[in-house]
């Protein structure tokens, strides 16, 4: 029974028990006065009023006794709940939140993933560099690996954007093949250019001497499919997988698998960016022409100023996707012609910055 419904009944048996009582010693005062007259007396009614009020002061205390271990049940449950929640928040340093159902959808949410486990291998570019395995559509384990931003541990409450480095290199990652990529994306965040974000590099599929050919002809066979994105969100602190957080960077040979990403997969990915790249626009304007209707596919394709085949390339993929067929036309590709420097090295470095800006500032405005 409720704390306020045993107040509630105390104070009527309590008023009860008055009146009894006040009839009682009016009773009494009438029978002292007969004794006076030498009238016959009788006391009975006295006490049959006296003993009702009495067993209306006991059940009254007893009702607030009751009201009281109610009260005081109920703030222990409240200040345990409480204290368990604040247990487990300092072992996650996360807050903890009341977990209801949802409704069961076709597609594990990132949520319902377990999380798979990623060692710590490096700390590039004053990040750190983590390796995990990931079970692929054929079942066989695909190696990911998973670059933290510098500061990432500093705010638990923060989801950061994802960046996904895209690999040319059969059952490799692209950092195995540009160790220094790192440095041009930390390079853009230490100068302001861009905001933190995770970088998500995914082996290349085996079965093929040509990933990027297979992913044009073939998106859904991107390294980065549903599994990835799914362990990924489940193992950090990533923006939920989709347009509005996640992007596509490919470099050099790997270039052309960023682009089709962005061009067949707008609806996951809001931005993508080929670096150095060369590019077969067959494929590519097909693939964009196939893709299903969305947002429009935004895409940046950045060479040295001294790169004239790269540049080349690019000009010739924008000219076929604003001539290409379905939805070919609705690409919105960007072309980069100003990055110079001393080495190849120190342009790489420069456009990966310059790519990194381009994306963060394309998921931070969405076309309309």
């Amino acid at each position: 029974m409720s704390r306020p419904l045993l107040l509630s009944l105390a104070a009527v048996v309590l008023v009860a028990g008055c009146w009894l009582a006040r009839g009682a010693f009016g009773r009494w005062r009438g029978e002292q006065a007969a004794l006076v007259y030498e009238l016959v007396s009788d006391l009975r009614p006295v006490l049959l009023r006296l003993g009702g009020a009495l067993l209306c002061g006991l059940t009254a205390t007893a009702l607030a006794v009751a009201a009281l271990l109610a009260g005081r049940q109920l703030a222990g449950r409240q200040l345990s709940g409480t204290a368990g929640r604040a247990a487990v928040e300092a072992v996650v340093g996360e807050p903890v939140h009341e977990v209801r159902p949802v409704p069961p959808s076709g597609s594990p949410s990132p949520q319902s993933v377990a999380a798979p486990h990623f060692d710590s291998i490096g700390h590039p570019a004053e990040g750190e560099l983590l390796q995990g395995s990931v079970p692929g559509a054929d079942g066989r384990p695909r190696t990911v690996r998973v670059w933290l931003p510098p500061h990432y541990a500093d705010d638990p409450s923060v989801r950061y954007p994802v960046l996904v480095l895209q690999a040319a290199t059969p059952g490799h990652t692209a950092d195995a093949d540009l160790p220094d990529v790192f440095d041009g994306l930390a390079s853009a965040i230490k100068l302001g250019r861009a905001r933190p974000f995770v970088v998500v590099a995914p082996a290349a599929p085996t079965g093929t001497e040509h990933p990027c050919e297979l992913a044009a002809a073939a998106p859904q066979s991107l390294a980065d499919d549903d599994r990835v994105r799914s362990a990924v969100a489940a193992a950090f602190r990533t923006a939920v997988p989709g347009p509005a957080g996640w992007a596509a960077l490919g470099v050099a040979d790997a270039a052309p698998c960023a682009v089709v990403a962005g061009l067949a997969r707008a609806d996951l990915y809001g931005a993508a960016a080929g670096v150095s790249g060369r590019y077969d626009p067959a494929p590519l304007v097909q693939a964009a022409a196939d893709a299903p209707s969305g947002p429009a596919p935004r895409l940046l394709l950045a060479a040295a100023k001294a790169d004239a085949d790269g540049l080349a390339a690019a000009h010739r993929l924008a000219d076929a996707l604003h001539a290409g067929p379905g939805q070919a036309p609705r690409a919105v590709p960007r072309i980069s012609d100003v990055v110079q420097d001393f080495s190849p090295d120190r342009e790489r470095l420069r456009l990966v910055r310059l790519a990194a800006q381009y994306l963060d500032d394309t998921l931070a405005h969405p076309a309309g």
